[in-house]
């Protein structure tokens, strides 16, 4: 069965977001630092990363209560949301091999896409920071689409998009039920990126660490 087109999630698969967030909230405080001197920075930065639930928080909820938690003043949640809204695609880190990793899929031909939940304007942000748009043929964002993983419907309007077919796709993701169970239930198959916020994927039909794993698995996927 050959393998024509490949998708991938963004956060924790191609984006780094824990040292992406990490690198963020540390310029944040320097930035800001008027604002936020009076917080010891590894207290606003354990903070924030305990608020964000690894992404799973929307972030004007984050903000509400740091500057609650915290008595910032002279300075809004709404002010601290713009910030991160607008300066985290200049502090986003791509996973090692990241850009090695989609040269090669695309000297090879395949089509590429993404597939992300998220809020649009920030999740294009965010690729745009990494500098990898001009290597997808696709990208859908949930809130832009109207629908999010698991559900199939948007892994087969990707795959659409690409002009493929399910039997023919590859679906690479970190998250064990909106990436990989959320692919299988639209005919992929899946590749799981060992994440440790994740225990294990056990419908994944490879495992790997390091992105350039990625081209030898989809040659033998092609041959089976």
């Amino acid at each position: 069965m050959t393998i024509k087109s490949v998708l991938f999630d963004l956060d924790g698969t191609l984006l780094d977001r824990d040292r992406s967030i990490e690198k963020f909230i540390d310029i944040q405080y320097d930035r800001l630092n008027y604002y936020l001197s009076h917080i010891p920075k590894v207290d606003y930065a354990t903070r924030f990363i305990k608020l964000d639930s690894n992404g799973h928080a929307w972030k004007d909820e984050v903000y509400r209560n740091l500057v609650i938690e915290f008595k910032i003043e002279g300075i809004t949640w709404q002010d601290l949301l713009h910030d991160y809204e607008t300066q985290f695609q200049v502090h986003c880190v791509p996973f090692p091999l990241l850009t090695e990793m989609l040269d090669t899929l695309k000297q090879q031909g395949y089509l590429l896409g993404i597939i992300s939940n998220g809020r649009g304007e920030f999740q294009n942000r965010a690729i745009s920071g990494l500098g990898i748009r001009d290597y997808f043929d696709a990208i859908l964002i949930s809130e832009i689409e109207g629908v999010r993983k698991p559900a199939s419907a948007i892994f087969q309007r990707g795959i659409d998009r690409l002009g493929s077919s399910a039997r023919h796709s590859v679906f690479v993701g970190d998250n064990p039920t909106a990436d990989i169970i959320g692919a299988k239930q639209a005919g992929m198959r899946t590749i799981w990126k060992r994440n440790p916020h994740w225990l294990e994927a056990k419908q994944a039909d490879a495992v790997i660490n390091e992105l350039d794993e990625i081209p030898a698995l989809l040659e033998r996927f092609s041959g089976c």
